[in-house]
């Protein structure tokens, strides 16, 4: 549970005592002043040391037989054993609030995957889904939009890799190895009518269209048309003034002219651009494949 302020306060006993939380109570004040006028909160003590509960009966004020929580398909595993465990990874000040424990999703794993398979967590939390799968031989995807993706996420994979021993890691004689790819989600390229957002530099688009074409990431922002070679494949791409011309229909347009001033390459080419004045023979004779800005860009 996150701190909250409105959860610290004291309970005063009949005997005047004040008992304060070690952090937090789960209740709001009013309603736990109310349960121990009712005599619904046990007080004992050990050790020095004062422990509130409370009381549960089948049926609660209005007579309802109270509900009872669902019984799991899966048994023997608890929050409290993830939170263990994300302290032992990250402390107690950074540990994660209810956290997922390994064996958790080790259990589900073996039910419904084997090594090699693709696992997609959405919503990848602190990475105990990627860190279950790392070190069970499964492929990961995970993605969080949250800072921890950054404080907890990466840390603990890097941590997995170079043989971390907690959770399940035991339980599968896990040694480390292996690696994983970080990526940061760039804005979007592309309004919703799939046209080009205002404002989208040389560098974003390209970065896009190489992906989209290579599937791999552009590793170096070019400072010309040529974003890359691939396999004995050119890329290119017309955009934005790259060729120092923002006149209109200027250097985003494949003509003889822009195609002499770009950086040569003996083999196929792929080049975008918003138009080309080349006819098929001639783009045929020159080795290219012309794709169309915005509209022959995958993903879009």
């Amino acid at each position: 549970m996150d701190e909250r302020q409105n959860l610290r306060y004291p309970l005063i006993l009949a005997d005047g005592r004040e008992i304060w939380p070690e952090k937090q109570w789960q209740w709001s004040r009013e309603r736990a002043e109310r349960a121990l006028a009712n005599d619904e909160l046990v007080i004992s003590e050990k050790n020095g040391k004062v422990t509130v509960s409370y009381k549960q009966y089948l049926r609660d004020e209005t007579g309802e037989e109270r509900r009872r929580k669902p019984t799991s398909i899966i048994n023997g595993f608890y929050t409290q054993q993830g939170t263990s465990e994300s302290v032992k990874l990250f402390g107690q000040a950074s540990k994660f609030q209810f956290p997922k424990p390994e064996g958790l999703i080790h259990s589900i794993f073996e039910c419904c995957t084997n090594p090699g398979d693709l696992v997609l967590d959405s919503f990848l939390g602190s990475g105990t889904t990627a860190a279950v799968a790392h070190k069970m031989g499964r492929r990961y995807i995970g993605i969080e939009m949250g800072e921890h993706a950054v404080t907890h996420c990466a840390p603990r994979l890097r941590k997995v890799i170079d043989g971390e021993q907690g959770g399940i890691s035991k339980a599968v004689n896990w040694q480390g190895g292996g690696g994983f790819r970080f990526y940061r989600l760039g804005e979007p390229i592309f309004n919703d009518d799939g046209s080009i957002r205002q404002g989208i530099t040389f560098a974003q688009l390209g970065a896009h269209v190489w992906f989209s074409e290579t599937k791999t990431p552009l590793t170096n922002a070019p400072d010309s048309p040529l974003l890359g070679i691939r396999e004995g494949t050119a890329y290119y791409l017309l955009y934005n003034g790259i060729l120092k011309d923002k006149s209109v229909g200027g250097g985003n347009v494949l003509t003889a002219r822009i195609l002499e001033g770009l950086p040569a390459h003996d083999g196929p080419k792929v080049i975008y651009g918003e138009r080309c004045l080349f006819g098929e023979s001639r783009l045929k004779e020159k080795r290219i494949t012309f794709k169309h800005t915005p509209y022959d860009i995958k993903g879009r």
